[in-house]
């Protein structure tokens, strides 16, 4: 993983212990007399004289500049039409790849620009929004998931796992704006991969074709994780949306970001020392360090026994306690390109949940992230 560290990372250190058009041609205007052209009589001329040349002389002239003036200006309109290429008709937008590459680098210039939120990132919540938009999957019925955005009505909006998202859903509403042809549904969770890329995590696939729902699409609450819970309840969430147990603990290893707040969750605290930076270390401190019950008037959750600066939930401490789960804890906190590689695919597969491509998976696209090289 590359070790330099973006502007919007330095919360890791506050945290630290001790964007021819031709012209219109106009038509040529002539300036021509004003004259008066005289009646005719229906009987032709009296004296059977021919009409004079002046008058109609003009008059063809006229309509020639008229004519060579409209030719002109249909040449200047549609010059393919003339250079004998094949004129194919235009029909409505289609992004490609380079158009959604756009898309990520003006996310990521936003994350790089906006540096006063949390810990000098919207990073984390953007990818709690990806996160909590797929997480409402249930594979039995086949509702919830990425498609549809739904979050973005109260019902849904309001649910209490999503207090806090309108921070991340406001910070991309400019992004949208700028670029209208993609829905919010794929929006979301391409800003969710960029957070991850420009954290300094692994290269996540994107594949485009979520579509924006209506109201009547959000689903009930209860669908996420409640942090408070143990194992039993989260092999029930996860297994919901079809995954085991240790991809369950792949998917837990983004809690080395962000934090938890008391007006949202309730809980307080950073997971680790460098919430804005992709690592193994959430892994590593839930077995190296000593943890202990926070002493307070909020809910239940623990502290880290050195420094009392960090916290872990209850649904945290259960990886380690569960024997099926910490193997697999043990395993990342030792190999920080195997948690990669497993988040990787996991988090691709969250990502997912509940579209109706009509593409493959080797249509998925890799977009290229600003650590690396040109």
């Amino acid at each position: 993983m590359a070790s330099a560290a973006r502007p919007f990372t330095r919360g890791a250190l506050r945290l630290a212990p001790a964007n021819f058009r031709a012209t219109a041609t106009r038509n040529a205007r002539f300036a021509v007399p004003r004259q008066t052209f005289p009646r005719q009589s229906r009987r032709g001329y009296a004296d059977n004289a021919a009409p004079k040349s002046g008058s109609s002389g003009l008059l063809w002239g006229i309509g020639l500049a008229a004519l060579g003036g409209g030719g002109f200006y249909y040449y200047s309109q549609n010059p393919d039409l003339f250079s004998g290429k094949e004129v194919k008709p235009k029909g409505p937008f289609t992004p490609k790849f380079e158009d959604y590459q756009q898309v990520y680098n003006t996310v990521a210039k936003a994350l790089e620009e906006h540096d006063e939120y949390d810990d000098g990132s919207y990073g984390p919540v953007l990818l709690r929004l990806a996160w909590h938009a797929s997480g409402t999957y249930d594979k039995e019925t086949g509702t919830g998931g990425s498609n549809g955005a739904t979050m973005r009505f109260t019902p849904e909006g309001d649910h209490g796992a999503n207090a806090g998202l309108k921070a991340a859903r406001d910070f991309l509403d400019p992004i949208k704006e700028k670029f209208p042809w993609i829905s919010y549904s794929d929006l979301w969770i391409l800003s969710g991969i960029c957070a991850i890329q420009e954290m300094q995590g692994p290269h996540i696939p994107f594949r485009p074709g979520r579509t924006d729902r209506d109201v009547s699409f959000c689903t009930p609450d209860g669908r996420l994780p409640d942090a408070s819970q143990e194992q039993k309840h989260l092999r029930t969430i996860f297994g919901r949306m079809g995954f085991n147990d240790q991809e369950i603990v792949a998917l837990s290893g983004a809690h080395a970001l962000g934090r938890c707040h008391t007006d949202r969750s309730g809980y307080d605290g950073p997971w680790t020392f460098s919430p804005t930076t992709l690592t193994n270390d959430y892994y590593k401190l839930l077995i190296e360090e000593k943890w202990a019950w926070k002493k307070w008037s909020g809910p239940k959750q623990f502290e880290d026994v050195t420094t009392k600066s960090l916290m872990m939930l209850p649904t945290d401490m259960v990886l380690i306690k569960d024997k099926s789960f910490r193997q697999y804890v043990e395993k990342y906190a030792k190999d920080n390109d195997a948690f990669f590689k497993d988040f990787a695919d996991v988090v691709t597969r969250l990502f997912e949940l509940g579209v109706p491509f009509t593409t493959g998976e080797d249509a998925r696209w890799t977009f290229k992230s600003s650590f690396d090289e040109a």
